[in-house]
């Protein structure tokens, strides 16, 4: 019997590019477990409605619930996003968490908060997906986030670094990241087309303490948009090379091929 619930329109690019990259890396299957990271924001709602599309019409059968963490401040209140999720059938939990008050001891003042609240937020999934049973959890990074993330790494830690699109925790499971191919703009349209409030940065507990902005992060997506607007195939390519890694060209001794070296 179909399900008498409402769904979200979602664009045939959209629906094609998830499908691809869950294909080709094997993300979701048979019989899967999938706890998926919900903050509100264009990019985990997407991600969402892309699951569930994908549960309607998939040749396999999956599950997946929606776990939004409440950092434990006074007046956080996600009422709109539970009943966003009622509306469109899909089950969501807000795992309560005392993230906040540990910051209040642990973070450093005038420090950088976007990687400590990640970590925390990232580890209170971790043990909500452990302590009910699920093999798999969904986050809602996206190519933007992946070519920013290379290089923030190469121009401030020196390393050639991204974001996989699955790799196994030390717990046991599998973290994946469905939306990894797919440009940061077609979630933001697809979260306008179908007029979803979305929840920002200002739901984050960082705004409320004495810590300094991610600026790396802002100045690589500055410059990354700067230098798109004089190459429109910009993203494009970088996915592309993202794909063909010749990674004996560098100056790692250890990923040469030594029988290919002449002395």
């Amino acid at each position: 019997m179909r399900e008498n619930i409402k769904q979200a329109k979602l664009s045939k690019r959209l629906i094609r590019e998830f499908g691809k990259t869950n294909a080709q890396f094997r993300l979701i299957q048979e019989g899967d477990r999938v706890l998926v990271g919900l903050s509100g924001g264009k990019d985990s709602l997407t991600l969402i409605h892309l699951l569930k599309y994908m549960q309607r019409h998939a040749p396999f059968d999956f599950e997946f619930t929606a776990c939004t963490v409440k950092y434990g401040m006074d007046d956080e209140n996600y009422d709109a996003l539970l009943a966003h999720c009622k509306e469109y059938g899909i089950k969501h939990h807000v795992y309560e968490t005392n993230i906040y008050d540990i910051s209040q001891k642990t973070i450093r003042e005038n420090s950088s908060f976007c990687s400590y609240f990640s970590r925390m937020r990232r580890g209170a999934l971790y043990t909500y997906a452990q302590e009910h049973g699920y093999n798999k959890i969904a986050l809602g990074h996206h190519l933007d986030d992946a070519v920013e993330s290379f290089f923030m790494n190469m121009f401030y830690n020196g390393s050639l670094r991204s974001l996989a699109p699955v790799y196994k925790a030390k717990r046991g499971f599998h973290v994946i990241r469905p939306l990894i191919e797919i440009r940061e703009r077609a979630l933001r349209a697809f979260a306008d087309e179908n007029g979803f409030a979305t929840i920002g940065d200002e739901a984050c507990p960082a705004m409320r303490v004495n810590v300094k902005a991610p600026y790396a992060r802002a100045n690589t997506k500055e410059w990354l948009s700067q230098m798109e607007r004089d190459n429109d195939k910009l993203f494009t390519m970088i996915k592309a090379s993202f794909k063909h890694i010749d990674d004996d060209t560098f100056l790692d001794p250890k990923r040469w091929n030594r029988d290919d070296i002449c002395f």
